[in-house]
């Protein structure tokens, strides 16, 4: 291994990727959109040609592999007396990974987001890091001077990559890909909090290992924040009847204490999954913001329009009427639509559960239309 890494060798690698680098360098703006472009084409590409889908996520695994392990390989070539690469190249090359997974993963966070929730938050977040990410002055100026702020940075992308692609490669569920992706951000993020450990003291220590808890316990609460990269709910409709072998809702009625006592209501949600993908949801019915009944509802990806599951409830309280809500969520707590309705005894004030099927979030613009082919996926039966 020595006669293979000679400091001569090693002086020859480090100039032909600065020379490399050199070349990408005013070809550098173009990276983004082509990250951009091939998030969108993983997005379309999961279910239709997965392999090809898989394949890119794969491939920004081993570009962050490659990064979280370049200061391993500095420590260990300047322990040997080896020249470590200039902190000009390890910084271009980062941020070229940077925007390839902000770029990459920007698509799967603005569909699947509930724009009508605190979910905007995060999304907004995420945005503001790409934009970050492409400006240089001051992305290189938190690089170099702020450097817990690039750790957390650096994390919150290790976070995201790893939020879009487990799902899509290993077929996790989205509870299991959160937290995963949870466990191993904050790992990374541990070298922020570094500085706390200079001088060796009980004290500093259980500062570190309080931090590190706290972290932890922040991101779990606040997943409901965190969109579910590999799920979105396509449409919904509210109705007083349904036909369970079109699986289409039916009827009209106004939402009033009456009508909803005599029919119940049929909330119908279509989901979008990756093929092969299986995920349990829920429909968490709230009066006047109180909890009242959650019903689950197994899933399964794969379907273009969405996997058509409904709930069928009928015992509603003595006095229905009030403002109601229904979350639709993970097993994990991760939000994946939101409706709202009123029941009032004035039938104009009431809301209308008239069964149309209105599609939600950005699923509005259709875009699947400008893929050609279609698949011929069987869909199965729901369970109510």
């Amino acid at each position: 291994m020595g006669t293979l890494l000679t400091p001569s060798r090693i002086e020859a690698v480090q100039r032909r990727i600065e020379s490399i680098v050199e070349r990408l360098k005013p070809w550098s703006w173009m990276w983004p959109p082509m990250a951009f472009t091939a998030g969108l084409g993983s997005f379309f590409l999961v279910d239709r040609q997965q392999w090809l889908g898989a394949a890119l996520a794969l491939g920004l695994l081993f570009a962050w592999t490659l990064l979280l392990s370049e200061s391993l390989i500095s420590r260990w070539l300047s322990r040997r007396g080896h020249p470590t690469p200039p902190k000009g190249v390890t910084h271009f090359i980062a941020q070229m990974i940077h925007q390839e997974t902000l770029f990459f993963t920007l698509p799967f966070i603005l569909v699947t987001t509930v724009w009508n929730s605190g979910q905007t938050l995060f999304a907004l977040l995420v945005i503001g890091m790409a934009l970050l990410s492409i400006i240089d002055p001051l992305y290189f100026k938190v690089a170099d001077r702020w450097r817990s702020i690039y750790f957390i940075f650096h994390a919150l992308c290790v976070f995201l990559v790893l939020l879009v692609t487990l799902p899509i490669m290993v077929h996790l569920t989205t509870g299991q890909s959160l937290l995963l992706a949870l466990g191993i951000t904050i790992l990374v993020a541990l070298p922020s909090f570094w500085h706390l450990l200079k001088e060796r003291s009980l004290k500093r220590w259980c500062a570190f290992f309080g931090l590190t808890l706290l972290l932890a316990y922040g991101a779990w609460l606040g997943r409901i924040w965190v969109p579910p990269a590999s799920l979105w709910m396509t449409s919904s409709a509210l109705s007083p009847a349904f036909d369970v072998e079109q699986r289409q809702p039916q009827g009209s009625m106004a939402l009033t204490p009456q009508a909803i006592s005599e029919n119940g209501l049929y909330v119908y949600t279509a989901i979008r999954a990756p093929r092969g993908l299986s995920e349990t949801i829920t429909h968490a019915w709230h009066h006047n913001g109180e909890p009242m009944d959650v019903v689950e509802l197994n899933i399964d990806g794969g379907r273009e329009e969405g996997y058509r599951a409904w709930s069928h409830k009928q015992n509603f309280p003595e006095d229905p009427s009030g403002d109601w809500r229904i979350d639709i969520m993970t097993g994990s707590g991760q939000r994946l639509g939101l409706i709202r309705f009123e029941v009032s005894s004035d039938s104009q004030q009431a809301s209308l559960a008239d069964g149309e099927i209105r599609a939600s979030g950005l699923s509005g613009l259709n875009l699947r239309r400008f893929v050609p082919g279609r698949p011929n996926d069987e869909e199965a039966r729901p369970e109510d």
